[in-house]
């Protein structure tokens, strides 16, 4: 083989390696729905950002510095992790790998889930749920302070495509994308999963909390 061929060979694989690696920094988040997701984080608060910068996490396995972006914020509410408050929120710098842009001007308040991480601190990702409190649903928030807690025993399964169906009693059969579309229509917005005295979960609608009738029934 000459020595133009394998120059373009040797440069070929070098891009192909480049390509493979770009894809997998490539943020991917599967659906899921607000309980489930409040379930998953450690940390759920409701707070406003007040301030942003760009600070060195370390270094990767070649030395060179790891970035992430630091907001500083103002917590509003806890509804679910340490007695502490939560002064610090890091992510990622881009959308590429899976970071958080906020507002920083200390006026929008957000609803922000994640993993908690040494005193005061908290790290998120845009798999995170991550939302504007105004954008929240009335059934949302009232759900934060324990109806969503009631259902955390329990397995919200999506419904892809038709025909689904599902396969134990602690199962909530999640159909907003083969419904509507999307992944946030009435069963994201407006239900919750919980799970019933006799250990089966079903879905529930309403502000107000479940009725014992409700908890008490057999057949979900």
């Amino acid at each position: 083989m000459s020595c133009p061929v394998s120059s373009f060979y040797a440069t070929l694989i070098l891009l192909l390696l480049w390509r493979v690696e770009q894809i997998a920094e490539a943020c991917s988040c599967s659906p899921i729905h607000p309980q489930q997701a409040f379930c998953n984080a450690d940390v759920v608060i409701r707070a406003k950002v007040v301030g942003r910068k760009e600070v060195d996490s370390g270094n990767d396995i070649y030395g060179n510095p790891i970035k992430r972006i630091q907001y500083e914020i103002k917590q509003l509410k806890m509804f679910k992790g340490p007695d502490k408050l939560i002064m610090t929120v890091f992510t990622a710098p881009s959308s590429a790998v899976c970071g958080v842009t906020l507002e920083t001007n200390g006026k929008k308040e957000y609803l922000i889930s994640g993993k908690a991480e040494g005193d005061e601190k908290m790290h998120v990702t845009l798999c995170d749920f991550i939302i504007p409190w105004e954008s929240l649903s009335a059934t949302q928030k009232k759900s934060l302070n324990q109806r969503y807690q009631m259902g955390c025993e329990c397995k919200i399964s999506r419904c892809p495509s038709i025909p689904c169906m599902i396969t134990a009693p602690d199962e909530c059969l999640w159909t907003d994308w083969v419904t509507e579309k999307s992944i946030n229509g009435r069963q994201a917005k407006h239900y919750a999963c919980i799970k019933r005295n006799d250990g089966s979960c079903a879905w529930y609608r309403g502000v107000a909390p479940p009725k014992k009738e409700f908890l008490d029934i057999e057949d979900p």
